[in-house]
């Protein structure tokens, strides 16, 4: 699971959350967690701090960087 994308699917399931849930958590439409998942963008810093603190994780293992 290396991929940014991976990791907040993994995270969200693990949460048992839907995308339309994750997106209303973050402010951010349903099609940008798709989008996010599918790697076909990325999320700005601000958000990527959002999406660390709602799962409690840090950023260095969002972006891959520890496991």
């Amino acid at each position: 699971m290396k991929e940014f994308g991976e990791r907040l699917r993994f995270l969200r399931l693990e949460k048992g959350i839907g995308q339309i849930q994750l997106a209303k958590e973050l402010d951010v439409g349903k099609s940008v967690i798709s989008l996010w998942e599918l790697g076909k963008c990325e999320p700005t810093l601000s958000k990527l701090i959002s999406i660390a603190k709602f799962f409690g994780v840090t950023i260095d293992f969002l972006a891959g960087l520890e496991d």
